[in-house]
């Protein structure tokens, strides 16, 4: 393949791409930094101008993902205003919809063993989206007295855990998990039963 000419950002964007096409076919695992650097056109020696290796490349890739899921996040909450409801179930069909939309950046996240705390401006920009459902969380608890109300904090963790569970199941074609129900309908039910449970939402509301 013959060498491209790139500019400084260019090649950067080059190897992210080159890399979300490697993880969606690979795993995040399974490719060398040689098979990056290759796929994008540059001798591996380019690489090292722009990452020290092939985690500090996957980091840069969950860094953009996190971008983009926290602005998807908040456009999410946005959106379903001024219903506290409809803002928190927004945030979680956002889940489903990044998860799909940007399946590579979603590895990388959540399953390539990068840690968020890598470096500081990862553990922000992922702290950004969880404070997104952590707000819209808040918003829905308001008219429980204070004595009584659940942590947001903690519903909402539970809430993401439930998103996260919905999509590895049933949103990603995982073999052999087969759902009679659309992923959506199955988290949409799912929040219903946990939020009336702790009597944030009124039993009547379907």
């Amino acid at each position: 393949m013959p060498k491209r000419g790139y500019h400084h950002g260019n090649l950067r964007q080059a190897l992210i791409e080159a890399v979300l096409t490697l993880i969606e076919v690979k795993g995040p695992t399974g490719f060398t930094l040689s098979e990056a650097a290759k796929l994008a056109g540059v001798t591996p020696a380019a690489v090292y101008r722009h990452f020290e290796g092939r985690e500090d490349l996957i980091a840069e890739v969950a860094l953009q993902g996190y971008e983009i899921f926290a602005d998807l996040m908040q456009f999410s909450y946005d959106s379903g205003q001024p219903s506290a409801l409809g803002a928190f179930e927004a945030t979680g069909r956002a889940y489903l919809a990044f998860a799909r939309k940007y399946p590579g950046h979603y590895i990388a996240m959540f399953e390539s063993g990068i840690s968020v705390n890598r470096t500081p401006e990862l553990a922000a920009t992922s702290a950004r989206a969880r404070s997104v459902l952590e707000l819209a969380a808040s918003d829905l608890s308001q008219h429980i007295p204070i004595e009584k109300r659940p942590p947001a904090s903690m519903f909402s963790a539970h809430i993401w855990a439930l998103s996260h569970g919905v999509v590895e199941l049933f949103a990603r074609n995982s073999p052999g998990a087969v759902s009679p129900f659309a992923p959506e309908d199955l988290l949409e039910t799912g929040i219903g039963v946990y939020l009336r449970g702790l009597g944030l939402i009124d039993k009547d509301i379907d």
